[in-house]
């Protein structure tokens, strides 16, 4: 026994030690993946080798490879920070190891559960009835939200996709902003709806959906209908205007769906709440606790306001399970796994440790700080902002106001590369209406107000660089 605290041990330590030295270490990882695969490969060993040895080699080869998704300044992705709170209640999680199945399988985790949901629903002020299902991510949640759509909007029509499955069902149509986040279309792919057999609805220069356009196709259309909105557009930060289509998807008896992976939490502030006006009335909503809530990895949430229409989506029945009966929340039912860890402890514990007044200083704090780097980066001769700041993302390209568009991403993209290549930040770079973008996710619960200045300044400063090396490059023969 002494053996394996002492692994444990080891493990705390090192993992410790590395959250600690974060803030000091370079914004970025100092080793790809190909020198990683060189650092692992080896073969299979014939004979094993001491826990707590294996634990520091992995420590050793490993931390090189990290991308320092915890740092304050990293703004690659929409992330969140992996809380000390939550990440200690993960630790938990893998020590307790507990099938988070049944009630009968672990009681502590099903109540842990069953109070984390109805807390969920209380800080996104959805209706409290829900039932709320703890998934891996937006896109497992997307999917679960959607396969209980796909088997209650089929039902109306006659037919039960869950016992009969699609074929000779009544086709589906499925309306979709043209800027919607490619987790929705892979959970359309992966239900039988297709990826590519959707109606994409035009959007504005924000991603918004445009209420005339869908109304038109969804009078174009007959049939059962699911459209699917969106509360944060990865880029721009934009919601769908949900009152508009509330209202058409209640005239078209249509079932409604929200991917909101971070822009949900905009609810859970009285200033930015307004942005999601309406987005209560639809029918199924899909949210990440690894965002806004800084859970560590592996949690998102599926909310379906039909509690009967995710069971019959997601049910399992075998003769060794323990029988299920009444209208008790039964775990398995709301989420596609049968074994799977104790997801809802890490948010439990997060709830538990910011409650309402942690999570709304944190939205406010983020989204001032996107606010106030665009503001300042607006004013730097050739850096577009080319969204309305109204939450946390930031999208921007470089280039004199004559550039061409091939200009301009080329300048966009050496702006990222010096950027990421200093260390000092990290940026991610992506697509937006033809345009090649810088993208600024402000989401990390270490990030504060100090970091404007530097962010500011970095960016500020590779663009001088790769604008020297521009004119460098005219002028040289």
């Amino acid at each position: 026994m002494s053996d394996r605290l002492e692994i444990l041990r080891t493990g705390f330590s090192q993992a410790a030690a590395y959250r600690q030295g974060i803030p000091d270490r370079p914004c970025g990882m100092a080793r790809g993946y190909g020198e990683m695969l060189e650092t692992f490969d080896e073969p299979l060993p014939e004979y094993g080798k001491a826990g707590k040895a294996v634990i520091e080699e992995l420590v050793q080869k490993g931390e090189p490879g990290l991308t320092p998704m915890a740092h304050p300044r990293f703004f690659g992705w929409v992330l969140g920070g992996s809380d000390p709170v939550g990440v200690a209640a993960d630790w938990l999680v893998s020590a307790w190891g507990q099938n988070a199945a049944f009630h009968e399988s672990s009681p502590t985790v099903s109540a842990i559960e069953q109070i984390a949901g109805q807390w969920l629903l209380d800080i996104l002020d959805l209706p409290r009835t829900a039932a709320v299902g703890f998934a891996t991510g937006a896109t497992v949640a997307n999917f679960t939200a959607l396969a209980a759509a796909r088997g209650a909007i089929l039902r109306r029509h006659g037919w039960d996709p869950d016992a009969d499955g699609l074929f000779g069902a009544p086709p589906i149509t499925v309306l979709v902003g043209d800027d919607a986040h490619t987790s929705v279309f892979s959970a359309l792919g992966y239900l039988g709806l297709g990826r590519r057999r959707v109606c994409r609805i035009q959007t504005d220069t924000q991603g918004r959906m445009e209420p005339a356009d869908l109304e038109r196709k969804v009078a174009d259309t007959t049939g059962p209908k699911i459209i699917i909105t969106q509360a944060g557009q990865i880029n721009t930060g934009a919601f769908d205007p949900f009152p508009a289509v509330v209202n058409i998807a209640r005239n078209a008896q249509a079932w409604l769906h929200v991917d909101g992976a971070f822009g949900l939490w905009a609810r859970a502030h009285p200033s930015y709440r307004s942005l999601t006006t309406g987005v209560e009335l639809a029918d199924s909503w899909a949210v990440d606790g690894h965002k806004w809530l800084q859970t560590p990895f592996d949690s998102g949430y599926a909310i379906v306001r039909d509690t009967d229409a995710l069971r019959q989506a997601m049910q399992i029945d075998a003769s060794y399970l323990p029988a299920q009966t009444g209208a008790e929340r039964i775990p398995c039912f709301l989420v596609p796994e049968l074994s799977r860890r104790a997801r809802g402890v890490p948010t439990w514990a997060m709830l538990k440790s910011l409650g309402r007044a942690g999570i709304e200083e944190l939205v406010d704090r983020h989204c001032s700080v996107a606010k106030q780097v665009a503001a300042k980066l607006d004013r730097v001769p050739g850096v577009r902002v080319l969204n309305d700041v109204q939450l946390n993302q930031i999208v921007i390209d470089f280039g004199a106001p004559n550039a061409s568009g091939d200009d301009r991403k080329a300048s966009t993209e050496a702006v990222i590369q010096r950027i990421r290549d200093q260390g000092v930040i990290f940026v991610g770079g992506a697509r937006w209406k033809e345009t090649w973008v810088m993208r600024i996710s402000v989401i990390c619960s270490a990030t504060g107000l100090t970091e404007v200045e530097t962010v500011v300044d970095t960016i500020t400063s590779a663009w001088t660089e790769v604008q020297a090396g521009m004119v460098e490059e005219r002028i040289l023969p």
